[in-house]
């Protein structure tokens, strides 16, 4: 599958969620559970058919192999997202970097390399943060 053809929105939203599971070169069975999760739930991906997912994530570590993979991702995404689901991106890139319990320095760092590609507003931004780390909270 050639790496440089654009990708749709529910491609685009996919590679955010890769980008931040891929981080630390280890992705987890809670970080894929929760992609699933919201490949499956969320409105976004109405019309996305779910068994897609493993082709997606394949062509996104497919660009991340390459010279300069990381930034071909990031121009990848931001083509294929329109303003109104740049949030959305980054909320559900968010929720995969929480579904360990605690992110790891690579994947904080993705975080906010997705958020200025992106143009998320650092406001906006905390919110989301601040509401993915309610929901994932655990009982002690």
């Amino acid at each position: 599958m050639p790496t440089r053809s654009p990708l749709s929105p529910h491609e685009a939203l996919v590679f955010a969620m890769v980008l931040v599971s891929a981080a630390d070169r280890n992705m987890t069975d809670s970080e894929l559970k929760v992609m699933g999760r919201i490949v499956t739930q969320a409105p976004a991906f109405d019309g996305f058919d779910a068994a897609m997912l493993p082709k997606v994530t394949d062509r996104c570590i497919a660009v991340l192999d390459q010279d300069d993979g990381l930034e071909k991702a990031f121009d990848l995404m931001r083509a294929a997202l329109p303003m109104s689901l740049r949030e959305t991106a980054y909320a559900f890139a968010v929720e995969v970097a929480a579904a360990d319990a605690a992110a790891t320095q690579e994947e904080l760092r993705v975080l906010e390399l997705i958020r200025h590609r992106l143009d998320v507003d650092r406001l906006a931004a905390a919110a989301i943060e601040r509401g993915a780390r309610a929901r994932h909270a655990r009982i002690k």
